[in-house]
């Protein structure tokens, strides 16, 4: 269970007025969950994006494998910024809720990395192999 006071709060403002906001926390695995909400009536074109934008750029999800999200079901700028800075994601209706999850970008060399935490195997930081070049 996630505990609410590990949770951070994202809030995305037009002037002093908060038009959109997210709740976002770890788990256990690599993964990062957010709730991601938009203010009631009509809110600027974009603004939407850039709480998705503030969400995936949070160091906790960078550090993640696998995004976990609630949107309000039929927010397409949400759906559709979470697809383009996600990847292998899906997304299911649950009630009023589209729950979507999704692979982070650099999530595959994450788990590529040895238990001290370098990337790669042991040959890793070894200089490519030298390749012949045939004879012109």
């Amino acid at each position: 269970m996630t505990n609410p006071e590990d949770a951070r709060r994202v809030e995305i403002k037009d002037g002093d007025q908060t038009v959109a906001t997210a709740e976002v926390s770890q788990r256990a695995g690599g993964t990062t969950r957010a709730s991601l909400h938009a203010a009631s009536g009509h809110v600027a074109p974009g603004r939407r994006a850039d709480l998705v934008d503030a969400v995936v750029d949070l160091p906790e999800v960078q550090a993640s494998n696998r995004l976990e999200a609630t949107i309000p079901l039929g927010d397409t700028e949400t759906l559709d910024r979470l697809r383009e800075r996600t990847d292998e994601t899906t997304s299911r209706a649950a009630g009023s809720t589209a729950l979507v999850d999704a692979s982070l970008p650099g999530g595959q060399d994450r788990r590529d990395e040895d238990p001290a935490g370098q990337p790669g195997g042991p040959d890793a930081g070894a200089p490519p192999a030298e390749q012949e070049t045939p004879p012109a």
